[in-house]
């Protein structure tokens, strides 16, 4: 167990640092070779784009054996990336958008992937510590990647920054290539209301609609997730116009938010183990969408350590959402629907957040508070949703002892 959880988190240290110094250097590049700030802010789409097509690129994972898909995944998108070091001109920016496209279409199916696999490498009981782990290690490279991916670029250009990234792939395949996985297929049944295989073991992308829609106890963290997930995107401009506008600070003060949110997010991955173990996926997800809700309040006061301590709140809470969701997929679906779910659950809880960005930009122009009310008033009526719906669930259970409930 404790070799297959360093790997998982290792992992989430390749990825989280070559993804995320990747986006920053790939939008500075765009900006340099173009000169257009639009430009370089569409390169973020082509990460949430693919996305949309999750139920499909999930069907795929179900269909494959998963290691090899993993590793194989890994290896492919390291040398594409590697197909950047021929951008030289204005006249190779289709191939960046290209290559973001197929990285943002690329992680799709790993996460896929890695959330079927993971309960066949760990324990049930010790998924959520471990997810919580690797949410750690993906928010602590967001700390030091930007630095290290825009340090790199300006003093080298973009060539070694393509070398590193395309690096951390490649090392990320040879981790799944050492992981130990238990012989035979997961011994979780189908849940009630959903079709034993092989039903939907085909070929069907609704298969992963049909967990979310028929399974309460992995639709209510899911969707307690994608909203406060989405509110996240709504109050991105809001913050940055409480910051300018309203403390009248450099907008480089944003860095520091950054980091008290990182900062936040280290820890509650640390402490969320624990309490998915005590109180479920669904109330512990509500509690993260709580905590979001209170770091909004705190960003709408004219005090910038208050904006710091809500930074701090938003990255404790926030990531709590996101593990409980996984861990309600990878310990209330079917093995045989572990990838469909996982891709379906992926897209509900981050699809919304392409739609949210913009309309955060559009709707700060009302006022930056306005907004942020808005936002944790959304996110509070989630939380509040998710604590009743995770009463029921339990005592639905206690009722039918042994029984896999469903609500």
């Amino acid at each position: 167990m404790r070799r297959n959880a360093a790997l998982f988190v290792l992992i989430s240290l390749l990825s989280g640092f070559g993804s995320t110094a990747l986006t920053l250097a790939a939008r500075i590049w765009v900006l340099d070779l173009t000169g257009s700030v639009s430009l370089a802010g569409l390169t973020g789409l082509c990460l949430y784009a693919p996305t949309f097509a999750s139920p499909w690129l999930g069907a795929l994972v179900d269909r494959l054996p998963r290691r090899p898909l993993l590793i194989w995944g890994d290896v492919v998108l390291g040398l594409t990336l590697l197909s950047l070091l021929t951008v030289g001109s204005i006249a190779g920016v289709w191939l960046i958008f290209l290559v973001l496209l197929t990285r943002g279409a690329g992680y799709v199916v790993l996460d896929a992937g890695e959330t079927a696999i993971l309960p066949a490498t760990l324990p049930t009981a010790a998924l959520g510590e471990v997810n919580g782990w690797r949410a750690s290690a993906q928010e602590g490279m967001k700390l030091i990647a930007p630095l290290a991916g825009a340090g790199l670029y300006a003093w080298r250009g973009p060539v070694p920054v393509v070398l590193m990234c395309a690096t951390m792939p490649l090392l990320a395949a040879a981790c799944y290539a050492l992981l130990r996985i238990r012989p035979g297929p997961s011994t979780q049944p189908a849940p009630a209301g959903l079709p034993a295989p092989p039903a939907l073991s085909g070929r069907s992308a609704r298969a992963g609609w049909v967990v979310l829609l028929r399974s309460g106890s992995v639709r209510v963290p899911v969707l307690v997730a994608a909203v406060s997930i989405a509110m996240s995107g709504l109050t991105g401009a809001a913050v940055l116009a409480r910051v300018v506008h309203g403390l009248h600070l450099p907008a480089t003060h944003l860095g520091l938010l950054a980091s008290a949110q990182g900062a936040g997010s280290i820890v509650g991955g640390l402490l969320v183990g624990r309490l998915l173990a005590r109180l479920g996926p669904a109330r512990v997800a509500a509690l993260g969408a709580a905590l979001f809700a209170a770091g909004c309040v705190a960003w709408c006061l004219p005090w910038w350590p208050a904006l710091i301590a809500g930074s701090a709140v938003v990255g404790f809470g926030l990531p709590w959402t996101l593990i409980a969701g996984i861990t309600a997929v990878q310990t209330r679906t079917p093995e045989y629907l572990l990838g469909r779910a996982g891709a379906t659950a992926n897209m509900v809880m981050f699809g919304p957040v392409a739609l949210a960005i913009p309309i955060g930009s559009v709707s700060v122009r009302a006022g930056a508070r306005l907004t942020l009310v808005v936002a944790a008033g959304l996110a509070l009526a989630a939380a509040l949703g998710g604590f009743a719906a995770g009463r029921r669930l339990e005592t639905s259970t206690k009722r039918a002892p042994g029984a896999n409930r469903t609500g």
